[in-house]
């Protein structure tokens, strides 16, 4: 089981490193058919996963000056109430159709990145092309709350929903974007966490520990590379991956229902 998840962990932490999120997406379903951890132990386990990861990569990218500090912690506090309210709406739900509904949300995630929206008038940016946070305050705390939702509902750092959010519903840039993001699925991660510690002595620390400590040493990795490789190419790469995932978790959700209701 430690080989399976250092494996899985390696794939998650290159995902955050070089896109800036989508490796929280997978974390789960990693978590519970590759690693087999139950869904309520795989939720808290992918938060301590992906925030860990996202926290190395983050170091790579505070270097370069891109990070902006006060729209993530704008956007991060948003969402740490909606992060309770998302755990609050799991725990009422059954675990199968938790999953359904996690294989759902990445099919939109795969399909907003096959199809990339149109470029936004970015509130963020000022006249001299500054970043103000003050003007893209009510924007970045409807989408830190929405976000936060889908942290405590699914166990997820919403990188694949930041991004975006940040680029072309702020305005910053790709890089600023991702760099940006890091910070904010650390913080998401946290507030996520806070919502589940009743489920924390579930935890194989063990097998938990190996998948972050890999994921972490991936996404420092990948942090360099990033700039690298063509991102378009990566975007749609991860997007058919996050297909072919979603279609193996609802089928796992539909064909073994004993394990899940």
């Amino acid at each position: 089981m430690a080989l399976t998840a250092a494996l899985f962990g390696v794939v998650i932490g290159l995902l955050l490193g070089l896109l800036g999120g989508g490796g929280s997406i997978l974390a789960v379903p990693a978590l519970v058919y590759g690693v087999g951890l139950p869904l309520a132990a795989a939720v808290p386990a992918s938060l301590v996963v992906v925030g860990a990861s996202s926290a190395t990569g983050l170091l790579t990218r505070a270097r370069t000056g891109l990070v902006r500090w006060r729209v993530a912690l704008v956007f991060g506090l948003a969402g740490l109430p909606s992060a309770f309210g998302g755990s609050a709406v799991g725990r009422l739900l059954p675990d199968r159709w938790l999953m359904l509904g996690f294989a759902a949300l990445m099919v939109v995630v795969a399909v907003r990145m096959l199809r990339p929206g149109p470029a936004s008038d970015g509130v963020c940016r000022g006249g001299t092309g500054e970043v103000n946070w003050r003007a893209c305050l009510p924007r970045s705390v409807l989408a830190g709350a929405l976000v936060g939702f889908l942290t405590g509902l699914f166990g997820v750092g919403g990188g694949f929903v930041i991004v975006p959010a940040l680029s072309m519903g702020l305005g910053l840039t790709a890089a600023e974007a991702v760099a940006t993001s890091l910070a904010i699925i650390v913080l998401n991660s946290a507030s996520g966490l806070a919502a589940h510690t009743q489920a924390l002595a579930e935890l194989d620390f063990l097998t938990v520990g190996v998948f972050a400590m890999s994921a972490m040493a991936a996404a420092l990795a990948a942090g360099g590379l990033a700039a690298r490789l063509p991102a378009a190419l990566l975007r749609r790469g991860f997007a058919v991956l996050v297909l072919a995932v979603a279609a193996g978790a609802a089928a796992g959700a539909l064909a073994a229902p004993e394990l899940l209701l």
